[in-house]
């Protein structure tokens, strides 16, 4: 099977309340909301990927990484790869938090063109926060002030940049990150890649109009 990138449209955009029309991201998969790890496959490798130290089944967390860099290097253009700089986005917690979690970092890391890709941390987390799992909910705004740019990484990137997550669920850390970007390489072309994207399921489902009016 040939693994292919979606790309965010008028279709499904609503579900992501901080992207616009200006907004370039594909994802792989979908992630099912509120189904929890027992949602499908998909669900499943992001319940796995996003496991912490001291989590029961940790041991899962290495081939999940491995899969979502298998999946990106099939499905992203080895061309568009090997022009390209990628950026993980960075985690809830900051480099010298016990908790600090490079799983973003390792999945770009894996993702492979002819050759290795060009993979930079150019965004920064200043501070620690809960994590959006966690019911923290932050605005692109309130993100983008706890972040920092490295400018020797920033100053190496090429101009079109790929801004890698794992979910993508209101776009609000996408947002943050390409505008953290933008305000020192306005010339830059920014895109963003997820492994998933939410998928809020439909309350009525396959519910009929007249059965809806009875």
């Amino acid at each position: 099977m040939i693994l292919r990138l979606q790309k965010i449209d008028d279709s499904n955009r609503r579900d992501h309340y901080y992207l616009g029309e200006d907004d370039e991201c594909y994802y792989l998969y979908e992630y099912t909301a509120g189904a929890g790890w027992q949602g499908g496959a998909t669900n499943q490798l992001i319940h796995n990927l996003q496991k912490k130290k001291g989590d029961g089944g940790y041991h899962y967390k290495a081939p999940a990484i491995a899969q979502c860099a298998k999946d990106f290097s099939q499905a992203i253009n080895a061309k568009w790869l090997a022009s390209a700089t990628l950026v993980p986005v960075p985690p809830s917690k900051n480099k010298a938090d016990a908790l600090f979690d490079d799983r973003m970092v390792q999945v770009c890391r894996g993702i492979r063109s002819p050759s290795l890709s060009d993979v930079r941390e150019i965004v920064e987390q200043i501070d620690s926060t809960d994590t959006f799992k966690g019911g923290h909910r932050q605005s692109p705004a309130d993100l983008e002030a706890n972040y920092r740019i490295v400018a020797n990484e920033l100053a190496q990137a090429r101009p079109t940049i790929g801004v890698v997550d794992d979910v993508l669920t209101t776009g609000s850390h996408f947002k943050a990150v390409k505008a953290k970007i933008l305000a020192e390489r306005p010339d830059a072309k920014v895109v963003g890649f997820f492994v998933a994207r939410r998928a809020i399921p439909n309350p009525f489902g396959d519910v009929s109009l007249d059965e809806l009016l009875s």
